[in-house]
């Protein structure tokens, strides 16, 4: 088998292991089989009665072949030639990979640490490496190209959007033509950006100063909650540096979109651009305050592996989503939270796969625990079946409904009706609404409610 040319940089791996079971990998490349080799087949992943995060595709179908175990043999299989001259392309190996949804529990929870996520962005970009890939795998990889385009033809495709809902036939057509699924409702761009209506300057009182890296969902389809955390960070004595792109540049991206299918070139040149602009805030020792745990816990991982150096390591130390930073930078107290309106509604929350995967949990209990006379209650859940692309796929919507039918939904459907549905994932919200017909918030937007008066406006509103 002719020995592959990774794309991701597995350095960080080649110290694992030692003696003859490592033997047979290549001096090149041994980081990529030391991070499957890690799996030692503990099972941990297909335990019947699992909680926490790992694995959701084992939990939703109960068979050995979707759960991390079998992919991490499976690449092993690949990586010692049992698969051919060509095993990326092996089906066995597609099939074992499938439904991975990224969710980095098994990073978390897998005694060992395998890191699935990253194995797999590894896989799919050894498997589209001679050809180009499929259109629908080209769209998402250049989501954030092409989406603030969309934008230009609102007027058209809002109404377009709306047909595809109310007749089947068109929803059919759309799936036949890009495989999005036809029963899965579609995002549509806001009137206006954030970013093109946001504060160029800082802004806010001080004394600490934060940058606010707003994604490209937030920035596209939920600006209102870019708004929120914008006036919650001022409220509290924050001086916000917005990061926008240079003039006349293209919005700025994490490359998660990219990543989720493998194109890591896409992935690691917006990568690059987003390091560029955050250098000088990064130079200066601020932290970097995300929304969206999928995008911004991606500079604390995956930038990590696409070869971006001592930069990117230093903008992995400082970067924080709003929960950790509110509860690593204030004592109890500090906060000027005050009681929501009575009579006060009870609060569910669902968080994030990579929330939970990374830690960032216990921040969040800690800072809805600070709003006096808040109620409450985490579902206890995994990942919500969405996985950003992932569950508008024609051939994975059942699947990703059945993943969030395990906890989630039945959950959301027996909250009354003035139950603040929190979840801070743009797929979580997606899910919620197409899943159960309710509308879930950001968790900065609770903040806002519980500020004590509504801060004055930096912007001007966002339709």
């Amino acid at each position: 088998m002719q020995e592959p040319s990774l794309q991701l940089d597995w350095t960080a791996y080649d110290a694992y292991g030692t003696g003859d079971a490592y033997a047979h990998l290549p001096a090149h490349g041994a980081g990529f089989g030391k991070a499957a080799a890690v799996c030692i087949g503990s099972r941990t992943c297909q335990r019947a009665d699992a909680k926490g995060v790992m694995c959701p595709s084992f939990r939703a179908t109960q068979d050995s072949t979707h759960s991390t175990q079998h992919r991490a043999a499976m690449l092993r299989a690949a990586l010692d030639g049992e698969l051919g001259e060509r095993p990326f392309e092996d089906p066995r190996l597609h099939e074992a990979l499938d439904l991975c949804v990224a969710c980095k529990g098994c990073k978390r929870e897998c005694p060992n640490g395998v890191d699935m996520a990253l194995l797999r962005t590894e896989a799919l970009a050894q498997r589209w490496a001679d050809s180009p890939r499929p259109r629908r795998e080209r769209l998402i990889a250049q989501l954030p190209q092409w989406l603030p385009r969309l934008r230009r033809w609102r007027a058209l495709l809002n109404p377009l959007l709306t047909l595809r809902e109310r007749w089947p036939w068109l929803a059919r057509l759309v799936q036949a033509r890009l495989g999005l699924a036809a029963g899965r409702s579609l995002p549509r761009p806001a009137a206006q950006a954030f970013l093109d209506g946001a504060p160029t300057g800082p802004v806010g009182p001080g004394p600490r100063e934060v940058v606010l890296l707003v994604d490209t969902f937030h920035n596209q389809l939920d600006p209102a909650t870019a708004q929120a955390a914008l006036e919650v960070l001022q409220a509290i004595g924050c001086r916000v540096h917005v990061l926008h792109p240079p003039a006349g540049e293209a919005p700025l991206c994490c490359g998660r979109s990219a990543l989720a299918v493998g194109d890591v070139a896409t992935a690691r040149a917006a990568a690059a651009r987003l390091q560029h602009a955050l250098a000088p805030y990064v130079e200066r020792g601020l932290p970097i305050i995300g929304l969206e745990p999928s995008c911004l816990l991606t500079l604390r991982d995956e930038h990590l592996a696409l070869g971006l150096g001592e930069a990117a390591t230093r903008a992995a130390q400082q970067a924080w989503l709003l929960e950790e930073y509110l509860a690593r930078e204030f004592k109890p107290g500090e906060l000027p939270w005050q009681a929501l309106p009575e009579p006060s509604p009870p609060v569910l929350v669902h968080g994030h796969c990579h929330q939970k995967a990374f830690g960032a949990m216990k921040a969040l209990r800690k800072v809805l625990g600070g709003v006096p006379g808040l109620q409450v209650q985490f579902i206890d859940s995994s990942c919500c079946g969405m996985a950003g692309a992932f569950g508008y796929e024609a051939e994975h919507h059942a699947i990703s409904l059945a993943m969030a039918e395990a906890e989630l939904l039945p959950a959301v459907r027996a909250a009354s009706a003035d139950t603040w549905l929190l979840a801070n994932g743009t797929s979580c919200r997606h899910q919620i609404h197409d899943g159960a017909g309710r509308q879930a918030r950001h968790l900065a937007h609770l903040l806002r409610a519980a500020l004590p008066a509504t801060p004055p406006a930096t912007t001007a509103p966002i339709p």
